[in-house]
């Protein structure tokens, strides 16, 4: 799993990116600081199995701290998008094929107002011009593909099929592809779209591959709740998160440094230190008033993105129910984020396609039940899937 981090310059992209990942790159009140996409690993929170097991987990894919399962999600920040960077100005294609990867992005925008949708330093500017600038440009670019391939489009009777190779690297599905022409009542036999019906299919398409959850970051900005209310008339409440990048970067490493004990997306937080810095006292004090209203948000972005717009379940798979381990006896070893609606064969494949080609069924850990192989997974399920075959 992939998680994009994009906006115009200066909206805070790199301190976001810092912060969820405490990984070290360069910030700067200037246009393109990022040049290359910065990686790194996030961690989605989430009650682990262990609490309502009365069991002690021994994580191996993630980790857990006091109950909380710490998920591991793949993040990407990439340049500063500008206007026209699908013609090229910018960093121009080089951010968009940097997203093509990605399951969902994360969209940065200035909840301060202090810059303009293309990162310049304004004042009174309104986020919801970041959010269609990037929203168009994204939907250009997309659109450019498919432009580029109409003939070899227009000579294909299933073209469902032939936009599914043209588009093979952007992860999208030839399910989102027929619901995408669908929903716009396009026909996908020998496609021949003009440019306006390609627009409204990039555009349908990118909705259901590429869903976005808006940041309004610089939330602790005066004046700045006002334009979070913008964002939320214009795109729906459920798609913004009013956020501090800055703020939980100052957090994680003060607690880093054993200043604080702070967890991510908590409300609060305990100073260590009897003593500090006036200056280090003040900024604290800040803080601490501001995360009290209801956190940072950063950490409340990555479970939104995961949990709410991926819509994914979390389910452990063991090889023993009775200690729910595996053969190592490591207890709940592995949390895996999948799709709700999955299946328990889903969830075999996800492991390992060996043992979905020889599953005969499942075992539902807590209360031992046996399970077909059409189960539908719920949130926190600890399965053992019974297989005839074993992993090569």
């Amino acid at each position: 799993m992939l998680i994009g981090i994009v906006g115009a310059p200066n909206k805070g992209k790199s301190t976001l990116f810092s912060a969820l990942t405490m990984s070290e790159v360069e910030i700067a009140d200037y246009p393109f600081t990022t040049i290359n996409p910065n990686l790194g690993v996030a961690y989605a929170t989430k009650e682990c199995a262990e609490r309502s097991l009365h069991v002690k987990c021994r994580p191996r894919n993630s980790l857990c701290v006091d109950g909380t399962r710490l998920i591991p999600v793949n993040i990407v920040d990439v340049a500063g998008l500008v206007e026209g960077a699908h013609h090229g100005k910018g960093m121009g294609n080089q951010f968009l094929n940097d997203l093509a990867a990605a399951d969902a992005l994360m969209l940065v925008v200035d909840a301060s107002g202090k810059t303009d949708a293309n990162g310049n330093p304004s004042e009174n500017s309104n986020p919801v011009d970041d959010v269609r600038l990037v929203r168009n440009e994204l939907v250009e670019w997309l659109s450019s593909i498919i432009k580029r391939h109409m003939p070899q489009l227009s000579r294909r009777p299933n073209g469902t099929d032939a936009l599914s190779e043209i588009l093979a690297g952007l992860k999208v599905s030839k399910d989102e592809i027929k619901n995408a022409a669908e929903s716009n009542f396009l026909t996908t036999s020998n496609i021949a779209w003009p440019d306006a019906d390609i627009r409204k299919f990039s555009e349908a398409l990118l909705n259901r591959s590429k869903p976005i959850l808006l940041l309004a970051n610089k939330s602790d900005a005066p004046g700045s709740a006002e334009r979070v209310q913008l964002l939320e008339k214009q795109f729906g409440k459920d798609n913004v998160v009013s956020c501090s990048a800055a703020i939980e970067l100052a957090l994680r490493k003060a607690a880093k440094h054993g200043i604080i004990d702070y967890h991510p997306g908590a409300t609060d937080f305990k100073i260590l230190k009897d003593e500090l810095p006036k200056e280090q006292a003040d900024a604290l004090k800040y803080m601490k008033t501001f995360v009290g209203k209801g956190g940072t948000g950063v950490q409340n972005a990555i479970n939104r993105v995961l949990f709410k717009l991926l819509d994914d379940i979390v389910v452990y798979p063991v090889e023993d129910d009775g200690k729910y381990s595996d053969h190592s006896g490591n207890v709940l070893p592995d949390a895996i984020p999948i799709k709700k609606g999955s299946t328990a064969l889903d969830l075999a494949a996800k492991i390992h396609t060996d043992i979905a080609s020889g599953m005969l069924y499942a075992i539902d850990a807590r209360t031992k039940m046996r399970l077909a192989k059409d189960y539908v997974l719920k949130d926190g399920d600890v399965i053992k899937i019974v297989t005839a075959a074993k992993p090569k």
